[in-house]
């Protein structure tokens, strides 16, 4: 008599519960529930005609300049795939254990929902959606994370009381009323785009990858029985994780397939036989720049599209769109070049050298500010290891001040005296100076309204008798005393505005100071900012701001309006040319700093920087068509590069010269492969020459 009450109780409960269900179907405004169930109903009629497609979360794909991908990054790993390129035996998999009448019955079905209600009503909790329902549940929960809210998502997957009672009304009406406006195809195809199948993989291509590196459309029985079951518990069926739990569950849905005529029942048992490990060939997860052969040029870009509007109103947002809005970021990195860069300054300075000595270089193309490579001497995973881009600006994912530049600042000084009409054979009265014995300026000497500063002492790296000294052979031997006299001669406040025209600042975004040093080297830059201003000069005086982005388009095609290089005359083209000129002389000149160094017939100028401790060195330089910045230096806590071996080499002391004017020979010599050999124009006076003085120092270092 029990079990005889019990039973219609269920029957009754049951009833109860379907036809509260099918009244809220038909009319959902006299559904009798609390004002919540009233809301959840009334909220569907305001919901969108139809379930977007275009709002699946989707990975985002970073393509070097001719198209191959450099890295993946998202917030949900998922390929949207058409049904076409699901093999059948997948689709037939995930119908047979999720919804086996799915080809034969409605949005609702009135026979496994009235199988459930009486399941509940008697303690056993069992799921009556069908596979429309399911994915009109994912949808929702899609599209309140692409929305970033988190009530929604937890209205879309509410399970209690009245308010899990109108999600279900909301969800079934919505479901009844997909299926009027799309095929059963079409829903299946957006399910398994959508499903969570563990391991961060949404979607079955995605699942497809991460656990057997195999696109969906080549699944096989026994790979789609064990993806299909993952559905329900993807935590507990992971089969990376719990590879029993994962074969218990894959032979449940090949039985399912076999009872339901899916397959024989001798295909169930061979696929049975296959144990779960012998399937896996997992795939590295991607999506972050960890895992990507150019880590240092995924944060890069990331970081740099986190800065522009195009992409969302706050850096968030903006991160938001690149994790969730399945974007084509086409960047300017030139393919295998920064794979060069990284060898060429390993071959001189390992990755994580015992010297504690690092290296990084930034490719650059004058006229169009487009980054063609980055490199360093770094582990971004491991162990030392940094994710500091030592190439960039802290903003880019670079340290948070940059380097000193050290004589690579002569440029500008240079700059600013042709601009003030001094000719490139002119000299300049160098003041004695040693590396032990300075020369002091003064306030008072500096010409213009720069005089916020105490005395400034300047020493040279080799000593300098004093006296007058040509600027060809002044930046030949980079004598400071020479290049400090020049600066008081054309005004502090002229160099410092001549660097700020070719886009010179700190690490951290601040203005270069006024202060004499910076004229010397003093200001801590990073080599995107130094390679972009010797761009300039490459490019006639035409200033571009680096870019890391060719373009970017959404997941729909749209192009986004991401900034551009805004390139502009910073200089005069006659400027530049004299500029070119005289650079030529630290590698051309018997005496020059990088003498040797140059580009064999091909036309190339530099300037080499050091440190007065030595703690960091560059090589700066360009040909026509290419601008290189390399650096040297202590990345983390300075210290002098003397008495010190970097990659098996001893070195009394680390100069430019060293080590950055090679690494910069080799890599310019790489990227200039294939490339027609072009001439600096010819500046104004048809140039210098050699040196006008006749005079003949005992080489510096510069």
């Amino acid at each position: 008599m029990r079990r005889l009450v019990h039973g219609l109780a269920a029957l009754v409960v049951g009833s109860l519960a379907v036809g509260l269900l099918l009244a809220g179907l038909a009319a959902p405004a006299t559904v009798a529930l609390d004002a919540a169930t009233t809301s959840g109903i009334d909220a569907f009629d305001d919901l969108p005609a139809r379930l977007p497609a275009d709002g699946l979360l989707q990975p985002t794909r970073i393509l070097d300049a001719d198209g191959h991908v450099l890295a993946t990054a998202y917030g949900v790993d998922r390929v949207v795939v058409p049904l076409s390129r699901i093999a059948p035996v997948m689709q037939q998999a995930q119908v047979a254990i999720e919804d086996s009448r799915f080809f034969s019955h409605g949005a609702l079905d009135p026979r496994s929902l009235a199988r459930a209600a009486v399941a509940t009503a008697g303690g056993t909790v069992e799921g009556a959606s069908t596979l429309t329902m399911q994915y009109v549940k994912l949808v929702e929960e899609e599209n309140a994370r692409v929305r970033g809210s988190a009530a929604a998502e937890r209205a879309a997957t509410t399970q209690q009381g009245a308010a899990g009672i109108a999600r279900k009304v909301r969800q079934l009406r919505q479901a009844v009323a997909l299926e009027q406006r799309e095929s059963k195809q079409q829903i299946l195809a957006g399910y398994l785009d959508l499903a969570y199948y563990g391991d961060q993989a949404y979607g079955v291509q995605a699942a497809a990858e991460r656990y057997f590196s195999l696109p969906a459309s080549r699944l096989d029985l026994g790979r789609a029985a064990l993806l299909a079951g993952i559905v329900r518990e993807p935590s507990a069926f992971d089969p990376l994780q719990h590879p029993r739990a994962a074969q218990a569950r894959r032979d449940v849905v090949l039985a399912r397939m076999a009872q339901l005529g899916v397959v024989t029942r001798r295909q169930a048992r061979a696929a049975r036989r296959v144990p779960v490990s012998a399937l896996l060939r997992p795939s590295v997860p991607r999506g972050t720049c960890a895992s990507s052969a150019h880590p240092y040029e995924c944060t890069y870009v990331l970081s740099w599209l986190a800065q522009d509007p195009a992409l969302g109103p706050t850096p968030a947002a903006r991160r938001a769109a690149v994790d969730r809005g399945g974007l084509t970021i086409r960047t300017t990195f030139r393919p295998g070049l920064s794979d060069t860069v990284r060898r060429v300054l390993e071959s001189r300075d390992p990755a994580g050298d015992p010297s504690g000595v690092g290296s990084a270089a930034t490719v650059i193309q004058p006229g169009t500010g487009r980054i063609l490579a980055l490199g360093q001497t770094s582990r971004f995973t491991g162990s030392p290891s940094t994710e500091v881009d030592w190439a960039a600006d802290r903003a880019d994912g670079g340290s948070t001040y940059g380097f000193q530049s050290g004589s690579t600042a002569k440029l500008f000084v240079l700059a600013t005296a042709f601009a003030q009409g001094i000719p490139e054979d002119a000299t300049v009265d160098a003041p004695a100076a040693g590396p032990s014995q300075p020369t002091t300026f003064t306030p008072s000497e500096n010409s213009d309204s720069c005089t916020a500063w105490n005395v400034w002492q300047v020493r040279n790296d080799e000593p300098w008798a004093g006296g007058p000294i040509s600027l060809r052979q002044a930046t030949a031997q980079s004598v400071n005393s020479a290049f400090a006299a020049l600066t008081m001669r054309v005004g502090l406040c002229h160099v410092v505005a001549t660097m700020d025209a070719l886009g010179m600042h700190l690490g951290d975004g601040s203005p270069v100071p006024s202060v004499p040093t910076v004229a010397l080297g003093a200001a801590t830059v990073s080599p995107v900012t130094l390679a972009a201003a010797y761009a300039a000069v490459a490019a006639h005086g035409v200033y571009c701001t680096p870019v890391p982005v060719e373009s970017v388009t959404d997941a729909a095609g749209h192009r986004l309006p991401v900034r551009g290089a805004g390139c502009h005359q910073a200089i005069s083209a006659d400027v530049a040319a004299q500029v070119a000129d005289i650079l030529q002389a630290p590698l051309d000149d018997p005496l020059g700093t990088a003498t040797g160094l140059g580009l064999p017939g091909r036309p190339a100028a530099g300037k080499t920087g050091t440190t007065d401790s030595h703690a960091q060195t560059w090589f700066a330089g360009f040909t026509p068509q290419l601008a290189t910045a390399v650096w040297v230096g202590t990345p983390t806590v300075p210290f002098g590069m003397t008495d010190v071996t970097v990659g098996g080499t001893f070195y009394p002391g680390v100069y430019g010269s060293s080590i950055a004017a090679p690494d910069w020979h080799d890599i310019m010599t790489a990227a200039s492969q294939g490339l027609p050999v072009v001439p600096f124009p010819t500046p104004p006076g048809g140039g210098t020459g050699s040196d006008a003085t006749g005079a003949t120092p005992a080489p510096l270092s510069g």
